[in-house]
């Protein structure tokens, strides 16, 4: 990256971790609504982003009403235990309704933090929000290398995909 844009890139993080401060301040609302899945909108989950700088992330849209999502989740709850501590995992429940969610959470725990996303907005911030599921995989230095459209048929593909893209950094 260049000096420009590790500037710009700290200008950004500043700002999100500032807004959702704010937020919070302001009676945004806690970070988890008593069901486990965090509010606050597109600051706040650009908040947690920065707050993981230094580690790949791997970010999953997903919906209660989705098939699809439903039958990946064991992928992500499996990768996501195995990779603690070496990469980030981030669910995003886009366009569903809160406590359907929270339902289906606590039937199929995650062991990682989820943002409800009602309007898609927190998608749209790593180009998701026109498919479900979608997965997002950032590199360690915090950029969107590469998202991906649909469900993953196997966990040996999700795996290959968050080696490839997350930690080798694309």
């Amino acid at each position: 990256m260049s000096a420009a844009g590790a500037v710009h890139r700290r200008a950004t993080v500043s700002v999100a971790v500032l807004t959702a401060l704010l937020l919070s301040a302001c009676g945004g609302g806690t970070p988890e609504g008593g069901n486990g899945i965090r509010g606050g909108g597109a600051a706040a989950f650009k908040a947690h982003l920065a707050s993981l700088d230094g580690t790949p992330v791997v970010v999953n849209q997903w919906a209660s009403w989705c098939a699809p999502c439903r039958q990946e989740f064991p992928y992500f709850r499996d990768q996501a235990r195995e990779r603690a501590g070496k990469v980030a995992f981030v669910g995003v429940n886009s366009m569903d309704s809160t406590d359907d969610a929270a339902d289906f959470l606590r039937e199929s725990p995650l062991p990682f933090p989820q943002f409800a996303d009602p309007d898609a907005d927190v998608a749209r911030i790593f180009r998701g929000g026109r498919a479900w599921p979608t997965t997002a995989f950032y590199n360690a230095g915090g950029e969107l290398v590469f998202t991906h459209q649909g469900a993953y048929r196997s966990e040996a593909d999700l795996a290959a995909d968050i080696e490839r893209y997350a930690v080798d950094g694309g």
